[in-house]
């Protein structure tokens, strides 16, 4: 499904490579219809943005949006877990759970980064990427309300998420959450201000049906890549 590879590149950094081909993204997203017509026209117009966009405006803009703060991270299990220890095991389980379908994922980047696990269902059908999205629909959900209060553009790309994942989620919850949400300011002082916390509680990607069966825990306390090392750990928060 093309679809969701246009999405994970309209999620990357803007890079001349790929905004070359903005006119074959805007023919996948019509044509595939894997959206509603509404959101099949925001998306588009998002593209023609960008491919109309100043490409220093455009980077300046991606990183404005997700690189100075945490509330919109698009490492997803940094919403579910902050900076837990939990999050290390996160990790592993679903890099297995790659690994199982066949997804070589040779990238710096690390496996909960949402342009790579969109990457990941467009090698799935629209049943199963449904399902993992919609085990993810609470953080989705959550980002998308953070980018509508501040008129982001890059909402709509959430939006057109949620409509695929399908799932009910408590969105008066959500928006009482983002409403009483202190907005960062300054890059500088968002480290000592701002700790994203662990926003629904629980690792929203291990359900009791599909993802335990799909993530089986094969990896066992008798392994030294169970607990993450502190180096690893370091690694992972740059």
């Amino acid at each position: 499904m093309h679809t969701f590879k246009v999405l994970s590149l309209l999620l990357s950094y803007p890079r001349e490579e790929w905004l070359d081909h903005c006119d074959e993204f805007k023919q996948v997203i019509v044509e595939e219809k894997l959206l509603s017509k509404k959101l099949i026209k925001k998306v588009v117009a998002l593209i023609t943005r960008l491919q109309n966009d100043d490409l220093i405006d455009a980077q300046e803009n991606y990183v404005a949006t997700f690189d100075r703060g945490a509330s919109h991270s698009l490492h997803l299990f940094e919403h579910i877990h902050g900076e837990s220890r939990d999050r290390g095991q996160a990790m592993i389980d679903l890099m297995e759970m790659y690994n199982d379908s066949g997804l070589d994922v040779n990238t710096s980047d690390l496996p909960d980064y949402l342009p790579v696990f969109l990457e990941f269902l467009s090698t799935t059908n629209i049943k199963t990427a449904s399902h993992f999205l919609g085990e993810t629909a609470k953080v989705l959900t959550l980002i998308k309300e953070r980018l509508a209060k501040k008129q982001l553009d890059y909402e709509v790309v959430f939006s057109a998420l949620v409509e695929v994942a399908g799932e009910k989620v408590n969105r008066k919850e959500i928006k009482e959450i983002v409403a009483a949400e202190k907005d960062e300011e300054l890059h500088e002082n968002i480290d000592e201000e701002y700790e994203e916390p662990e926003a629904f509680g629980k690792n929203l990607f291990k359900s009791k049906d599909y993802l335990n069966e799909k993530i089986a825990m094969k990896i066992h306390s008798s392994n030294p890549h169970s607990q993450p090392k502190a180096e690893d750990s370091a690694q992972q928060e740059q």
